[in-house]
């Protein structure tokens, strides 16, 4: 059975390649933005962080496109507030803080009204990713799995992008947030130039994870507060920092456009399902439906996936060249009222100008490093 979607997924790839080299004569291109600026104005230490959360695979919430359509536009104050972020020590100490905002480009309200259902779709849509050229190769190998259960994705040399709620539930750390390690997918035993089929399942079996301990993990203040007042899931992404650099190509990141701007309006992400334990899931599809800060989509995907980067490959007109660029994290689920029927939908993080700025910040240390959005 395993080798029988090998050469689906091969006809596939194909298919990918052929719709990129169409994109190519197409040239989707990055907008430009005007980046904000998030400076850290202030830090205070907070008592020793508490680890009695359940880790969480998935999140859901009530509040769907429309009642973040409706909700009142935030204020300068509350957008420092909510850009505030806790930042937790692998010694379980943690400190709190405040960010100044500068230099407000205009905001664009990006509009649709489709809707979707969640999870599997009929026909499951997802590829499973075998063979050792694909899984240990850009951009594939930009997807780690969290000693949580969740995903992340590989955002520079240190530093790991993934969902606030895969470490955090609102009110306290997640078991195991503490000594939290990111797993590195390789083949347990080289080839030795005898060509093994690592399309065998019994190959598969020897494919392990290499693990690096998280040195420290910033959340921002909206997640931690945004839970009270509907609003977390806006705020659900999380960077974690590597105690050492893993040596593999990572993936920038960079602000979400509009979704009728992207390459047939369609996102891409990788990630560990549970479902399919041990095996590195990939999935494409539309987006049709969209907030400022989030995504709806038909994607595919069970719980394990949460924390991948959500991603498209569109031209760079100031370097003549095409870049993939993450543009979203994939969160969960959204359970939404529409005339009495409860409907419920995929949902990812859009990476916003603010955002942008923030988690960039985070990486680089340096705001004149963070302008090109």
């Amino acid at each position: 059975m395993m080798q029988s979607k090998f050469p689906a997924l091969c006809v596939f790839l194909s298919f990918f390649t052929f719709v990129e080299l169409q994109n190519e004569e197409e040239k989707p291109t990055w907008p430009n933005y005007r980046v904000p600026v998030v400076l850290p104005q202030s830090v205070s230490r907070l008592d020793k962080a508490k680890f009695d959360a359940e880790p969480r695979l998935d999140v859901a919430s009530s509040c769907g496109p429309e009642c973040h359509k409706h909700s009142a536009t935030p204020t300068l104050e509350d957008l420092k507030d909510y850009m505030s972020y806790e930042t937790l020590y692998s010694n379980g100490s943690r400190t709190m803080t405040d960010v100044g905002l500068y230099v407000f480009g205009s905001r664009v309200e990006p509009k649709g009204k489709s809707r979707s259902k969640r999870q599997i779709y009929g026909h499951d849509s997802r590829f499973s990713v075998y063979g050792k050229h694909f899984l240990l190769n850009y951009p594939f190998s930009t997807s780690v799995k969290l000693s949580t259960g969740c995903t992340g994705t590989l955002v520079a040399e240190k530093h790991v992008l993934t969902a606030a709620h895969c470490i955090h539930d609102g009110k306290s750390y997640v078991k195991g947030a503490q000594k939290l390690k990111v797993g590195f997918l390789k083949p347990k035993y080289k080839d030795g130039g005898k060509g093994l089929n690592f399309t065998d399942p019994r190959i598969l079996e020897k494919m392990k994870f290499q693990w690096i301990r998280v040195k420290r993990t910033h959340v921002p203040k909206g997640w931690i507060k945004g839970n009270a007042i509907d609003i977390g899931m806006d705020y659900d992404y999380a960077l974690l920092e590597l105690k050492k650099p893993h040596k593999r190509k990572f993936m920038m990141i960079g602000v979400s456009p509009p979704g009728r701007q992207l390459p047939g309006r369609r996102i891409h992400f990788s990630g560990y399902d549970n479902d399919r334990p041990g095996h590195l899931v990939y999935r494409f599809c539309d987006v049709k439906d969209e907030t400022y800060d989030l995504l709806y989509q038909q994607c595919d995907a069970q719980p394990g996936a949460s924390g991948s980067g959500v991603y498209v490959r569109m031209w760079k007109r100031q370097k003549q060249k095409w870049e993939r660029k993450i543009i979203g994290i994939f969160s969960g689920h959204q359970w939404v009222d529409k005339n009495g029927d409860k409907q419920d939908f995929n949902v990812a993080v859009r990476i916003t100008p603010l955002k942008y700025a923030q988690i960039c910040f985070w990486i680089k240390g340096n705001y004149l490093d963070c302008r090109d959005g």
